[in-house]
């Protein structure tokens, strides 16, 4: 071989070519894609590990009491976007007259209504009824033993008021 020859050789194989170069851009982009999404996932794993530590609640204004009389009903939405139905069932004006349920069925999450004429919370999907204290009577919910979320509530000074939550806290 002569030594123009071994010189082309030489200087040949030390360029990159456009294929050698491609080749290796989408080495490092695939690589690069399974960290990156790998990652994610590990940090989603983590989330359910260590959930967050809890949330704020904090009592927040609804109505004054005398403004809800007996049998009716009255539809609240906390700061947390949770929906809330608060009915009177009583007349001394105490927290007993007074009762809060989410107005989210736990069965699949559908929303209930008060019906003041049967005294029941009816949720419209599966014919689902709560009585009065949020305990499931009839449908999916009393067969799976499932009541509404009931929300604590006081009253100062004729205002009534209920225990929420603010959002959660990391």
């Amino acid at each position: 071989m002569s030594k123009s020859q071994i010189q082309k050789t030489s200087s040949h194989t030390s360029e990159i070519t456009r294929r050698g170069f491609l080749s290796q851009a989408l080495s490092v982009l695939m690589w690069g894609g399974l960290v990156l999404g790998y990652g994610k996932l590990l940090t989603f794993f983590v989330q359910f590990l260590y959930p967050s530590k809890g949330s704020h609640k904090r009592w927040q204004f609804v109505t004054q009491t005398q403004k809800l009389p007996i049998g009716r009903s009255l539809f609240f939405t906390s700061p947390s976007g949770e929906k809330i139905v608060i009915t009177c069932n009583g007349k001394s004006g105490k927290e007993d007259d007074f009762i809060a349920f989410s107005t989210t069925c736990p069965h699949l999450g559908c929303q209930v209504h008060w019906e003041s004429q049967k005294k029941r919370f009816f949720c419209p999907c599966h014919n689902g009824a709560f009585n009065a204290q949020g305990k499931g009577t009839e449908g999916p919910p009393a067969k799976a033993g499932q009541s509404l979320i009931q929300y604590p509530l006081k009253i100062k000074g004729g205002l009534l008021f209920i225990n929420v939550t603010l959002g959660s806290v990391t």
